[in-house]
């Protein structure tokens, strides 16, 4: 190249250079067309084992969350890229699928988990990594960490509620049985503490391993006792048992009270509802619920999955958490775990269930109380409802 040819070469880079440091950002930041920008989040439940038949459902109901607001444009821009892993019901696969999720995939935030056990497997985890969850069930509080947001009920908005409810409308004596794991255990521990408070008696208290299917034992019990109220606490496919027997035996919602506190609609689709037909439940949604938030988000749901789908307490949680992350997200304008945990502070939505809102401090939702009576469609007529109540994850009994 000659000299002269070299100096016009070297004029002509100068000047794209200069052009090009006078643009409002580097010219080598310029994406692509088809460089679509994606932010990705986890999702983390058992899709198989025994809790699969209450879990598997808020799956399909975290993911239409996310199909509405990558159709409505993302957040901030991004569509969003779920990873999905299961849980199988193991609490150690969980705590390792949510090292996988956060470590090697960067999720910016999980949507997860069902039951206590498998919660208490992935917190460690979540706080030492500096992740963020979502958590969407019903649960027996005395937990609040920095890495955890908890859209469903605690004890004071469950247990304490319900049992307030009982006694003063259904009787004292209380036969309770629960599934043998952290949950169970723990709500029935509160609800004897305020069944002792208010002057009741516990006539019977049993306990069963997860997957338990023979429970002649404690309806055995239940006959002897005669007790005015049955608090089930059996989580998972043990219901379908417990119910079938419980029928079986002439036990049944006309003519003894029993509420549960984790049978939901969707849980109601695997038992029968001819099983569960008049008996109660305490949750902060039910299916039946008249607004046109609700309206909308069953009818989506049907239409997504089937028109003989339904929803229930765990699902609409797991849905308004997805949208409770966008909306602390886009306050924040980042994605980054300490600013959308402060972005949550206060911040409502209309949900499915109400307007509801997130505390000022402890990661919780208030939450409406709702006693319902299953009907043989599986369906729920509600017969109480609070005024919001606040949460409070650490109750003096």
């Amino acid at each position: 190249m000659s000299d002269f040819n070299k100096r016009r070469q070297f004029i002509k880079t100068s000047t794209a250079v200069a052009a090009a440091s006078a643009l409002p950002f580097p010219m080598i930041n310029i994406k692509t067309a088809g460089a679509a920008d994606t932010v990705k989040v986890g999702i983390l439940h058992s899709l198989t084992g025994t809790i699969a038949i209450a879990e598997k459902s808020v799956v399909d109901a975290e993911k239409l969350a996310i199909d509405e607001i990558n159709a409505a444009g993302g957040v901030m821009g991004q569509k969003i890229e779920a990873v999905v892993e299961d849980g199988a019901s193991d609490w150690p696969t969980f705590a390792e699928k949510a090292t996988k999720l956060i470590e090697k995939d960067k999720v910016a935030a999980v949507f997860g988990c069902y039951t206590s056990a498998s919660r208490k497997a992935v917190l460690p985890v979540f706080e030492k990594l500096k992740g963020l969850l979502y958590y969407p069930t019903y649960y027996e509080g005395l937990e609040q960490s920095p890495n955890i947001l908890y859209t469903a009920q605690e004890a004071s908005q469950s247990v304490i509620a319900a049992m307030d409810w009982l006694m003063k409308n259904k009787g004292k004596t209380f036969y309770m049985i629960g599934s043998d794991y952290i949950w169970p255990r723990t709500t029935i521990k509160i609800a004897k503490a305020v069944l002792a408070k208010n002057g009741g008696k516990l006539v019977g208290e049993d306990y069963y391993p997860l997957g338990h299917i023979e429970f002649s034992s404690a309806i055995n019990k239940i006959k002897s006792s005669k007790p005015d109220v049955i608090l089930n606490c059996v989580v998972g496919g043990s219901n379908v048992a417990f119910f079938k027997q419980l029928s079986a035996s002439g036990i049944n919602g006309k003519n003894q009270t029993l509420m549960s506190l984790a049978v939901t609609e969707e849980e109601v689709s695997g038992i029968g509802g001819e099983n569960v037909v008049d008996t109660l439940t305490c949750m902060g949604y039910f299916q039946s619920l008249k607004n046109p938030a609700n309206e909308k988000f069953v009818k989506a749901f049907k239409a997504k999955y089937g028109a003989n789908r339904v929803v229930g307490d765990t699902l609409e949680c797991g849905y308004i958490g997805v949208y409770l992350w966008k909306m602390a997200a886009e306050k924040a304008k980042s994605f980054d775990v300490p600013k959308v945990v402060e972005a949550s502070s206060e911040l409502s939505i209309d949900a499915p269930e109400g307007k509801v809102k997130f505390h000022k401090t402890n990661h919780h939702l208030w939450k409406h109380v709702r006693v319902g009576t299953f009907k043989a469609d599986g369906q729920v007529d509600m017969i109480y409802e609070s005024a919001l109540i606040e949460p409070n994850p650490f109750p003096k009994l």
